[in-house]
């Protein structure tokens, strides 16, 4: 068998036999009937998920009494023909393989946010790269919708868009957002919705199943967690910084200084002391979060307070010793996303909404 593994052949009279639409490659990837998630194939007749490849595999057995032919390795990415063992070598097939695993050169990650068209999916229907919708497992929606928040930040994004910035990483967590990532901004996709379901078990894993499926969470906690957590795998040995620390945090001045004029010092009493500190520069992306839930010993009460807030524009310039700078007005979308509902909205209405969560994004001069 393996002799016959290393034969290629570009044309396969099998190829018809192809069903994108059955397609899946959101699932976790483990054998369909063993279990195992090594070595796993995936037919692409009827999208089952199968062991092997070898004589005594569960994928060669599928091939001969279901007779379907035509598979690939979810590892390697190579396609081949079953019970005969052959390499499938088809430029057809490219599309799947970029299904299965997105790539994105670093000229099309720069032109994302420029290129709006929009993509069309097998069923027909059409979605918006970037803003394709998400499926809820048993009460995920808090990670659908600190998912959908964080891909609007662009720095984070083209970082997780081009998997060589994190190769060396051994988080299982880092790899899954980034594949994610990918998914989520992949123009060649056969749905228009993407399952973070392995996300989700690398979520599971790395929170010790404090945030699991079936079971809600605070979105605001999983965010502060996530990131947390992302920053800690990705930072570098030697300066502590990473993608997480270039967007989200900024340096604070202690002025603790006596005798410059400037600092405050009050002594509560001879072990502790008040000390101001103030913001030297803005971060690239400011999140601001609305308290809205309280517990007491019954039940967990929401405040639907509507806050008035800016849609735009968010002046900051009193906070901070910065020089003013000009607004760079550029139009952009808006669009309410719910799971796998996607429409677009006006920023009316999103002022009007029980807002949660904001993210700011910072406007360069």
């Amino acid at each position: 068998m393996e002799q016959n593994r290393k034969r290629s052949r570009r044309r396969c009279p099998y190829l018809d036999s192809v069903d994108r639409t059955v397609l899946d490659f959101d699932l976790e990837k483990r054998c369909s009937v063993f279990g195992s998630n090594f070595n796993v194939y995936a037919c692409l007749v009827c999208g089952k998920y199968y062991h092997g490849g070898g004589q005594r595999s569960y994928a060669y057995t599928h091939s001969i009494l279901a007779g379907h032919r035509v598979y690939i390795n979810l590892e390697t990415e190579k396609f081949y023909c079953l019970p005969d063992g052959y390499e499938v070598i088809d430029p057809s097939l490219d599309d799947i393989r970029h299904v299965l695993n997105p790539r994105f050169a670093r000229e099309q990650v720069s032109q994302l946010d420029t290129n709006r068209q929009w993509s069309r999916a097998l069923d027909g229907s059409c979605y918006l790269p970037g803003m394709v919708g998400l499926n809820t497992m048993a009460e995920t929606d808090f990670v659908n919708v600190t998912i959908q928040s964080l891909m609007r930040v662009t720095p984070l994004r083209n970082f997780f868009l081009v998997p060589k910035n994190y190769q060396l990483c051994k988080s299982q967590l880092v790899h899954r957002f980034g594949e994610l990532t990918r998914k989520i901004w992949h123009a060649g996709n056969f749905k228009g919705q993407v399952s973070p379901h392995e996300f989700l078990q690398a979520v599971m894993e790395a929170s010790e199943k404090r945030f699991r499926i079936s079971a809600k969470s605070d979105p605001v906690e999983f965010m502060s967690w996530l990131l947390n957590t992302l920053h800690g795998d990705l930072k570098s040995s030697q300066m502590g910084r990473s993608i997480i620390h270039q967007c989200f945090q900024v340096p604070l001045l202690n002025i603790l200084q006596k005798f410059n004029g400037e600092t405050v010092t009050e002594v509560v009493d001879s072990h502790f002391a008040r000390m101001r500190y103030r913001v030297t520069r803005l971060t690239q992306y400011l999140i601001l979060h609305m308290r809205r839930f309280s517990s007491n010993n019954f039940f967990v009460e929401k405040n639907p307070t509507l806050v008035n807030f800016p849609v735009r524009n968010l002046e900051l310039r009193d906070y901070i010793p910065l020089p003013e700078h000009n607004a760079n007005e550029r139009v952009r979308s808006r669009y309410q996303m719910q799971d796998l509902h996607v429409t677009q909205t006006l920023p009316q209405v999103a002022a009007l909404s029980e807002t949660y969560m904001l993210i700011y994004d910072q406007q360069q001069q």
